[in-house]
């Protein structure tokens, strides 16, 4: 964790940020399943046993083991802790879901910057000035590669609804 760059104050504005956006990702992702479907297979709190096997050494992972691990690897590895609201919720629940270079590709696309894959300064700084026409445009990207993807006919109603509520928290 990188904690060496943030003042007291800074930290608990992150930290609130994160669990805003940790509490939504969790009520999208839910709790314990094991779909013949889904290719992640068994799932605790959307860590999956294939992905995260050390999550899973002693049983499924508790809710704290799965915060910190969205905190690590998808909030932190995404460039989330950079992102102005509403645009730091859409870049995690994208990673956690869709994976970190796509998220980050559906929010440069929107925001009009080149898509690289990866949350600098440029993009920071083009969140920073864009309005609500920008938000849904990187929304529409992302339920597009969701109609892409393996499993849509399974599972699209329920990924494309998890962006619809994304949408309805974004705007708040």
């Amino acid at each position: 964790m990188r904690f060496y760059a943030l003042t007291v104050i800074g930290w608990s504005m992150l930290m609130n940020r994160f669990d805003l956006c940790f509490n939504h990702v969790i009520g999208a992702e839910g709790g314990y399943s094991n779909d013949s479907a889904d290719p992640g297979g068994e799932t605790m709190y959307g860590i999956t046993r294939r992905d995260h096997p050390d999550l899973w050494l002693s049983g499924p992972p508790t809710l704290e083991m799965a915060k910190s691990r969205y905190f690590d690897r998808y909030w932190l590895a995404a460039g989330c802790d950079k992102l102005p609201a509403p645009w730091d919720l859409l870049v995690f629940d994208a990673a956690v879901n869709q994976g970190i270079f796509p998220a980050a590709r559906f929010v440069q696309e929107a925001l009009g910057v080149v898509p690289d894959g990866r949350i600098g300064p440029i993009t920071v700084a083009a969140a920073q000035r864009a309005g609500q026409e920008a938000v849904a445009l990187a929304l529409a990207h992302r339920a597009l590669r969701y109609s892409r993807t393996n499993g849509f006919a399974r599972f699209g109603l329920g990924w494309l609804k998890r962006t619809y509520v994304l949408a309805m928290q974004a705007d708040a």
